[in-house]
């Protein structure tokens, strides 16, 4: 009888240590991160042409994945929306800042500085 009491205890014990081990594994997972970008398109075709493909190709480079590329924007509160808005998606804020930091993209971005101006900034998503 007394062997049961200490199996029963060891199971519980396990539990507790294995649930506890579970939750500061979650605790250190960073969560996804979200980039906005809001952009005045001042000239659409060189924008699409030019600029587009090379940022694109640059924060695919990275891991990132297109949420809102364009599209229909609605205004429901405050000021009108710009011409232009895209959301990527990140693993995390340091995934995002070092992508938009990259050299690849900070040279599409003089090209696209010359058909637009942009408003871009991350924000921490809910984690998994």
């Amino acid at each position: 009888m007394k062997s049961n009491y200490k199996v029963a205890i060891a199971l519980v014990a396990g539990t507790a240590l294995g649930g506890a081990a579970v939750q500061g594994l979650h605790a250190q997972a960073k969560p996804p991160a979200y980039v906005v970008a809001e952009i005045d398109v001042t000239n659409q075709d060189g924008f699409l042409k030019e600029f587009s493909p090379k940022a694109q190709k640059a924060l695919a480079d990275s891991g990132n994945k297109a949420i809102v590329r364009g599209g229909k924007v609605v205004a429901i509160e405050g000021a009108p929306p710009k011409s232009r808005i895209v959301i990527n998606s990140f693993a995390n804020l340091d995934a995002a800042v070092a992508a938009y930091n990259s050299p690849a993209y900070k040279e599409a971005r003089t090209i696209g500085n010359k058909y637009g101006t942009f408003r871009l900034y991350a924000v921490e998503g809910l984690a998994p």
